[in-house]
């Protein structure tokens, strides 16, 4: 049963992210807004929807993604074939901002640069 469900929460996201180049809410659209994730519970009334934005600020952009929320659980209700489409709840996912952070700090202590070379002295 868990395989059908992680099969319906990367359907949920992906159909996601298609339909977000549709939406005309500037709020979304000028902030670059991307859906990392879905988790949509047992009973597929709900799904919690992680999102992220390259520019802007994550406020505006949830902002727009619940005033949207209608239109993409439409969207979603006619692209896929589930019992019940289940209502959106959206929340800023902070791992590649996470990410990007730890990797400007190893690349600042020169970690990666020293792997490899032969410390030997011929």
């Amino acid at each position: 049963m868990k395989y059908r469900r992680n099969r319906i929460n990367e359907s949920v996201a992906h159909e996601l992210n298609d339909i977000l180049r549709s939406v005309k809410d500037p709020r979304v659209t000028d902030n670059f807004v991307t859906i990392n994730a879905a988790d949509v519970t047992g009973d597929l009334k709900q799904a919690k929807v992680y999102f992220g934005c390259l520019s802007g600020d994550p406020k505006e952009a949830k902002a727009g993604l619940v005033s949207a929320a209608g239109y993409l659980r439409r969207e979603l209700a006619a692209r896929l074939n589930l019992r019940n489409t289940p209502e959106l709840s959206f929340s800023h996912d902070t791992s590649a901002e996470n990410g990007a952070r730890i990797s400007g700090i190893l690349k600042d202590l020169n970690v990666g640069t020293d792997i490899g070379k032969d410390e030997t002295v011929e």
